[in-house]
């Protein structure tokens, strides 16, 4: 046995050869052992002649992970016959077997330089995984590891002497998902491992089926399109046998107005806007001092649309006998927004929203419209002429949208004996239909109302009964005419939805359905990977250019098929919200000259003065926060939107319907979406459409006034709206100074010819009351002044006879000179209008694009009729030719060839 790294080999038996020679000298002695082999790495050296003990040693270090043992032959030789050493004689071969010892001189290394492991949450492991150390020692005490050992303190991890590591308890994937820890090994003879090695645990959630990879909350921009909403969204199936998935993406947005982001424009805007038929009657308007039934009414102002009103099972309106729609015939259309819940108590009562009954003496309902029981019942009972004989009478519609708490928007078609009814777009067959006797004829006076049933007869105190408890929003009736498909899907129109990025990218494998409104997705496929791709897809899309900000919470519903099992593995909803991000709000502004002169004739005249001539209407941005951008202006973006109204107030004392009024010509408005209507306090135009049609109508609004002596000046306010008062204009404040002359009488006199008056509408957004006296004709008053104009007409004419001769030489000064008329020298400094006196009356003014031929000649006609002294200073045959030609001079007043008066 040697130990490596030594060079003493340790034999046994020890090394002695004997010569029987003995004591010969030389010939007993041994002078040498000697060694045959394989270049064996060792020699043998004498230490004792006479005794013959020799010693084994090794030539150079031995390396026992290089060579554990070795085996070789040796011989004695003794000294032969003399000191000459001749004569030598060799013994019999010995065979030497040589062991290596082994030295413990490496540690233990790892055959793997990280270790990484995944498990389960709430298991306990026998094993997670297995590490291994090696040693370089060629021993078995030295090359084995007899233990391993886990560095890391405070870890719910053990290992074993074979290197099998386990958890020591419950792992909680929500407590710690990750986990590393340091391990060392020692080998038998106790020396530790030099370097430990790193092993990384992963805790995995329980294998729950479901959706992974998604956001719980989704920010969208405005006026960037569509978004998507799951674009790394996957399901989790835990391995499991799926034959069909099917997936229900629904957007949730109830608590927005009307239950989706509409453009929040009046009923009768939208009506407009969706070419609806004229003739309905809002039977809900916005309270004012001439619709004040609904004054005493709950509302729900809050939201950003629409009015709202909340009926909490005490309030009802009497709508008035002139708002009451008449002759309602054979076709008729009822339509309303509403929200309505299931009724309280066991057995519930009638709600009515809307119903015309009796108004004294007796209780019977001539029609009404009822919700009882979560069914929508129509009542119709008609007064006939012809023989009494059943007819259809109630029309009964049970529907899941009555009292789902949501908003819906129902309408009623009635094209009798056929009744159909539209909830948001979709047609709906009564499923129920009742017959019964029509109302004999009386003379009793009827009663319509909202909210409830009046009971009129039969009690001792009349009052309302049945009400209504929900919400209800634009109930309107339109006699005459029913409603086209075309219109209501229009008029509940939602401007926010679900899309889906590139249909003809889904594949043949996917089927999808989208219901009316866009807020519900349907899609179903057989293939995960199909499931996946469609679900990228799915997109959230507002295309309104102002939408109301917030979160419009999401829903995926998930159905699993699964092959030839009797139960199948369940996929939880999953729920998230868009977050719509505040959009960037315009600023209306209303810019142009903010005073103006006129001179009092010109007040006197048929056409009046413009007010607001040369007002600009813009709206501005921010320039970071735009996504509508149509112009630049420094810092800020000009963007284009829709107007809904423009008010026109006056400033100070109300107009007196006597003698001046703010007009309009009815055909500044044609072919636009505006009405206008006026009253003591101004004008108000109305109606949704662009602001460049705004701004052309309140250009051709005028003031006129057939008395203005004592006058000085007026003062009138400009204001503009979008989205029913949301964002508004800055107050553009106008001053109109009056100039009076020597002359202005006169002019006034000449000027007794009435423009036509504007035909009155209704406005729902105006608060103050329309007087409908003064735009019903011509005042009264005005008759006595035309008969005093034409006096003094005469009058006139015999003093301009005698004014020829003195004044002949200053017209034609006047003429040549191109001079104003006296009562012409007002401040104009604010004005752009520039009026060439020379220039033919045939001539349009750019000022004045809208014209009607066919009042040309009738207008001239007029104006030269008109035409004081002082602007015919020639003659009356000259002056006659100077009309006909069409040449009149020194005029200012605009070109009444451009008029649409």
């Amino acid at each position: 046995v040697i130990t490596e790294n030594m060079d003493t080999v340790l034999l046994d038996p020890p090394l002695v050869a004997l010569d029987k020679d003995a004591p010969v000298p030389y010939a007993g002695e041994i002078c040498a052992f000697k060694i045959h082999g394989q270049e064996a790495p060792f020699e043998a050296e004498v230490l004792n002649r006479t005794s013959g003990e020799g010693v084994l040693r090794a030539r150079g270090p031995i390396d026992c992970e290089q060579q554990k043992e070795y085996t070789f032959i040796i011989q004695a030789y003794d000294c032969g016959a003399s000191a000459t050493g001749s004569n030598w004689k060799k013994s019999h071969k010995a065979v030497v077997h040589v062991q290596v010892d082994d030295v413990n001189e490496f540690s233990p290394v790892f055959r793997e330089p990280v270790y990484r492991a995944a498990v389960t949450e709430g298991k306990i492991y026998d094993s997670i995984l297995q590490v291994e150390a090696w040693d370089q020692d060629c021993s078995p005490q030295y090359s084995q590891i007899c233990n391993y050992e886990v560095v890391t303190q405070d870890t719910p991890f053990a290992i074993d002497r074979n290197g099998n590591i386990r958890n020591t308890e419950h792992l909680s994937y929500d407590r710690q998902q990750h986990y590393k820890i340091l391990v060392t090994a020692y080998d038998c003879g106790q020396k530790r491992a030099t370097e430990s090695v790193a092993v990384h645990i992963d805790v995995k959630p329980v294998c729950k089926p479901g959706w992974q990879g998604w956001s719980k909350r989704v920010d969208y921009d405005p006026g960037t399109g569509s978004k998507q909403l799951f674009p790394m969204m996957h399901l989790e199936t835990c391995d499991g046998p799926l034959s069909s998935v099917r997936v229900t993406v629904e957007l949730q947005t109830r608590h927005i107005g009307k239950g989706c982001d509409r453009e929040t424009y009046s009923e009768k805007s939208l009506q407009k806007l969706c070419g609806a038929a004229s003739g309905s009657m809002d039977l809900l308007p916005v309270p004012s001092s001439s619709t004040n039934w609904t004054a005493s009414l709950l509302t729900d102002s809050g939201r950003d649309s629409d009015l709202i009103f909340r009926f909490d099972g005490r309030q009802a309106a009497n709508i008035p006998e002139r708002v009451v729609p008449q002759n309602l015939t054979d076709q008729f259309t009822i339509a309303t927004w509403m929200k309505h819940g299931p009724s309280p108590g066991l057995r519930a009562e009638k709600e009515t929203l809307l119903c015309n009954s009796d108004k004294t003496e007796m209780n019977r309902h001539h029609y009404s419209l009822y919700v009882h029981n979560c069914r929508l019942v129509f009542l119709l009972r008609r007064d006939f002429t012809r023989t009494d004989t059943f007819r259809p009478a109630e029309f009964h519609w049970k529907l899941e949208q009555i009292c789902d708490k949501e908003w819906h928007y129902y309408v009623i078609n009635v094209e009798f004996p056929t009744v159909t009814l539209f909830v948001d777009g979709v047609t709906y067959e009564p499923y129920l239909v009742t017959d019964d006797w029509p109302i004999h004829p009386s003379q009793i006076d009827v009663q319509l109302t909202v909210g409830a049933c009046w009971q009129g007869g039969e009690v001792t105190t009349p009052r309302f009964t049945q009400y209504f408890r929900g919400s209800l929003s634009g109930l309107t009736v339109r006699p005459g005419k029913i409603e086209t498909q075309k219109v209501i899907s229009c008029l509940q129109a939602c401007k926010e939805g679900l899309d889906i990025n590139s249909l003809e990218s889904l594949g043949k494998g996917i089927k999808f359905h989208f219901n009316p409104a866009q807020s519900v997705l349907v899609m179903e496929g057989e293939e995960l990977e199909s499931i996946h791709a469609a679900m990228a897809k799915v997109s959230y899309i507002n295309s309104r250019q102002f939408p109301t900000p917030g979160l419009r919470r999401l829903r995926v519903t998930t159905a699993v098929q699964c092959f030839g099992e009797d139960t199948c593995i369940s996929i939880p909803d999953t729920k998230a919200a868009v977050m719509v991000l505040p959009p960037s709000e315009p600023r209306i502004t209303i810019l142009g000259a903010e005073r103006v002169t006129v001179p009092a004739a010109d007040l006197c005249s048929p056409a009046g003065v413009a007010l607001f001539s040369e007002v600009h209407i813009i709206s501005t941005i921010s320039k970071s926060d735009s996504a509508f951008s149509t112009g630049h202006r420094p810092g800020v973006l000009e963007v284009m939107h829709n107007l809904d109204y423009c008010d026109v107030l006056v400033i100070g004392e109300e107009l007196n319907p006597e003698q001046e009024g703010v007009e309009i010509h009815h055909s500044s408005l044609l072919g636009k979406h505006l009405d206008a209507t006026n009253s003591t306090s101004g004008m108000s135009v109305y109606g949704v459409d662009s602001m460049a049609h705004y701004e052309q109508t309140i250009r051709q609004v005028r003031y006129r006034n057939r008395h203005p002596a004592g006058l000085s000046e007026r003062k009138f306010r400009l204001t503009c709206s979008e989205l029913n008062g949301r964002y508004t204009s800055n107050e553009f404040n106008l001053e109109v100074g009056i100039v009076h002359s020597s002359e202005a009488v006169e002019h006034a006199n000449h000027a007794a010819a009435q423009a036509q008056f504007m035909r009155p509408v209704h406005h729902p957004l105006v608060v103050h009351a329309v007087d409908s006296g003064h735009i019903s004709g011509t005042p009264p008053a005005a008759t006595a002044v035309i008969v005093l104009c034409i006096a003094a007409l005469v009058a006139i004419v015999v003093l301009g006879i005698y004014r020829i001769h003195t004044t002949h030489q200053e017209g034609l000064r006047e003429d040549e000179d191109g001079g104003k008329e006296p009562e012409m020298d007002w401040d104009d400094s604010t004005l752009t209008i520039t009026v060439n006196p020379m220039e033919s009356a045939g001539e349009t003014r750019d000022e004045e694009p809208e014209e009607e031929d066919e009042d040309d000649d009738d207008e001239d006609e007029e104006l030269a009729a008109n035409l004081s002294s002082a602007e015919s200073e020639d003659s009356e045959e000259e002056e006659q030719r100077e009309v006909k030609k069409g040449n009149l001079k020194g005029r200012v007043e605009w070109d009444p060839s451009t008029l649409p008066y």
